[in-house]
């Protein structure tokens, strides 16, 4: 587990911008229960998450179609709000940092560690916003 000061600022680099942060099972359940879609981002302390991830998910919300929910978990601190968020994109394996794009519930698009790392963050906003105007 992080410390939490080390994290505050990453975890802020999402809050800041409106995502929703799930700390339980229970909220990940709730969060995917909701109607419509909903952004899930597994944020980590890794640089790519840092350059690549966090940078591209909030790019993405420049988009005119977005989620209608968008929430994040923190891989080595909320481990048990990871793992279930997890187990809703399954069959992908487990990978940080990632993003999952679920539509009434449903797993509709996913972007693993390997989609993120080395590519820019326009990138990985323009992916992103392909499956928004797709899905949303």
């Amino acid at each position: 587990m992080y410390p939490p000061e080390l994290v505050k600022p990453m975890r802020e680099d999402l809050t800041n911008v409106g995502f929703e942060e799930l700390h339980t099972v229970d909220a990940v359940d709730a969060a995917l229960a909701k109607e419509g879609t909903t952004l899930v981002v597994v944020n980590s302390v890794c640089g790519c998450a840092a350059a690549n991830a966090r940078p591209g998910a909030k790019m993405s919300l420049q988009n005119s179609k977005k989620p209608d929910n968008i929430v994040t978990v923190f891989a080595g601190v909320d481990k048990e709000a990871v793992t279930k968020a997890r187990e809703y994109m399954i069959p992908f394996p487990p990978s940080s940092p990632s993003m999952a794009l679920f539509k009434d519930g449903e797993l509709v698009h996913m972007l693993e560690r390997h989609h993120i790392e080395g590519r820019p963050a326009e990138l990985i906003a323009e992916n992103l916003v392909d499956a928004y105007n797709e899905h949303c």
